[in-house]
Parts: C-alpha cells; sequence; structure tokens
C-alpha cells in the first residue's frame, strides 16, 4: 500500500470507531505454542503462520532457531516500526528509511529459578531494553521525525503492554498423559 492508501485506511477505521466505539475492542489472533520436544516450540497463527523456536546449546537446545527472548525483542521492533509508519501515513510525512532495533540485557540466573546474593529472587525477564530508531525522510524537519518517532511509540501495543505491565490470567488445564 502507499503512504495515501494507508492513511485513507486509517481515516475509514477511525471514523467507524467514532461512531461505535464498542468496535474498538477487538479479539486478537491468539498465539498458540507447541512443544515437539526437547526446547524446541513451534508457535503458530490460525493463518497457518509457524514460527519456530529453540535455547541455545547451553541451555539443552540445538540452537538452530530463534529463542522465545528474540521473538519478544523481534516483536517490540516490528510494532515500533510498524506504528511509526503508520503514523507517518497519517500526518503525510515521506519516509525515505526506517530501522528499529530492540535490544535487551537478562540475567541468565532469572530463567534457572535461581536467587542472588542476598537470597532474592532473580527476575527472569528483561532488566533493560534498548530501541534505536534510525529514521530518515525526504525534505522533513528532524524534530518532526523525533516528534513522529516519540509520538508513535506512546501508541505502539507491545511497547504500552511493557509500560503498563499488562496482567496476565494464567489458567492451567491438566489433560491425561
Amino acid at each position: 500500500m502507499t503512504a495515501q492508501e494507508i492513511a485513507a485506511a486509517l481515516q475509514r477505521v477511525e471514523a467507524v470507531v467514532q461512531r461505535r466505539p464498542d468496535f474498538a475492542m477487538q479479539e486478537e489472533a491468539p498465539a498458540t505454542a507447541r512443544w515437539e520436544g526437547g526446547t524446541r516450540i513451534v508457535a503458530s497463527h490460525a493463518n497457518g503462520a509457524r514460527i519456530p523456536t529453540d535455547m541455545p546449546r547451553e541451555f539443552g537446545g540445538a540452537g538452530h532457531d530463534v529463542t522465545p527472548g528474540w521473538l519478544f525483542r523481534a516483536g517490540f521492533a516490528a510494532c515500533t516500526a510498524t506504528c511509526i509508519a503508520l503514523g507517518a501515513a497519517a500526518k503525510g510525512i515521506e519516509l525515505s528509511s526506517l530501522e528499529v532495533l530492540a535490544t535487551s540485557k537478562s540475567d541468565i540466573r532469572g530463567l534457572l529459578g535461581m536467587a542472588d546474593a542476598d537470597g532474592e529472587p532473580v527476575p527472569a525477564g528483561p532488566r533493560d531494553v534498548q530501541l534505536v530508531v534510525r529514521i530518515a525522510g525526504t525534505g522533513v524537519d528532524p524534530a518532526q521525525l523525533r516528534t513522529l518517532v516519540e509520538d508513535s511509540y506512546c501508541c505502539s501495543p507491545i511497547s504500552s503492554a511493557v509500560r503498563s505491565a499488562v496482567p496476565v490470567d494464567l489458567h492451567i488445564e491438566i489433560g491425561d498423559s
């Protein structure tokens, strides 16, 4: 789609949501992760897309596929980039390049269920996450691009979920062996 087509699509959705706010709450496509043995897991989308994950050899995996943590970073980067592209289209900003790099640092003791020197459990998730946005626009003021990135970041669903620490309702269903 061109930037104009994206902007028109966004305007149509916004008009519908203005008239029918209840339409804004959408059930999202579920992600199903199935164990295939060892540390190999395959995540599936209802449309048939499949993404295999595995752990590095140090954790007993084969190390051939991406890790679930990498998928988190990839999703975070892709979601942010998508929101920036949508925001640019909506504002009529012509981008010439856009790249989002997501990095993080984790303490593997958390994954192993270990405690720190004070006996406190080490968190299993990333200790910090960084996003680096590289962006350029044809004839666009750098301040306008900075504002675009900052505003778009605030609208990113994954960014919002991370910032607000969305609660998770865990259900456990025990099956037959």
